[in-house]
């Protein structure tokens, strides 16, 4: 029975989604050491990892985007997509931050991505942020991603989507899109920080968008913002 540390309100359930044993051995020691977290379970390829998403009822899963057969772009596809399975979070790990798949992942319903060779303490960071309902996203190499698919011809800008915004909320998402958090929203626009987490929720609903991730996707793809305009 996994049972929180003294002083933790609750232990974080982390689902390890890679092909290569070793590497999953490694994270899993890892996580395995922190007292706020616990693995539940261990995947050689997508679909077992959805499999185990619902199985195990992870908070996160740690997924590699390539792996043989079901990849971990479709997997993310799937768990995002399953309604029983909404508190699922996934954090997707790739080699390159230059991995334009990561843009994939990002839409497919990912809280954000890290390289494989990210220090320790980042990952556990990078954990308890998806976890706690945030995204986890780099507002630099995000924005160069997505403009290197936008310009490539094999991908259409998806059409615009934000009618359902007002004027406000559109302010509001281009500062999401440049990396800004509720607080730092609420500086820029002379909000409570209430009234920016507010505005931010609202607008996930109106665009029917999962978290603050597929925001900044959104935000590009409509072209309310554009990489170096402003942003990071």
């Amino acid at each position: 029975m996994i049972t929180p540390a003294d002083g933790q309100d609750r232990v974080i359930r982390v689902l390890l989604a890679d092909d290569q044993t070793l590497v999953r051995a490694a994270f899993a020691m890892l996580i395995e050491s922190a007292p706020d977290m616990a693995v539940v379970g261990q995947a050689g390829d997508g679909r077992e990892a959805v499999r185990l998403a619902h199985a195990e009822r992870a908070d996160v899963v740690v997924m590699d985007i390539r792996m043989p057969g079901t990849d971990g772009i479709e997997a993310t596809r799937l768990i995002a997509s399953t309604e029983d399975l909404a508190g699922v979070k996934v954090l997707v790990l790739t080699t390159y931050d230059t991995d334009e798949n990561v843009v994939e992942a990002l839409r497919s319903g990912a809280s954000g991505f890290l390289v494989k060779d990210t220090r320790p303490a980042e990952l556990l960071a990078a954990i308890r942020t998806v976890a706690g309902g945030e995204s986890l996203l780099s507002p630099g190499p995000t924005a160069r991603l997505i403009a290197r698919v936008l310009r490539s011809p094999r991908t259409a800008p998806a059409p615009a989507a934000l009618d359902p915004l007002s004027d406000r909320e559109r302010e509001v998402l281009t500062l999401v899109a440049r990396g800004l958090n509720n607080t730092e929203i609420a500086d820029a626009l002379a909000l409570s920080p209430l009234t920016a987490k507010t505005h931010v929720s609202r607008i996930m609903g109106k665009l029917r968008v999962r978290d603050r991730a597929q925001l900044v996707i959104v935000a590009y793809e409509s072209g309310l913002v554009a990489p170096g305009d402003g942003g990071p």
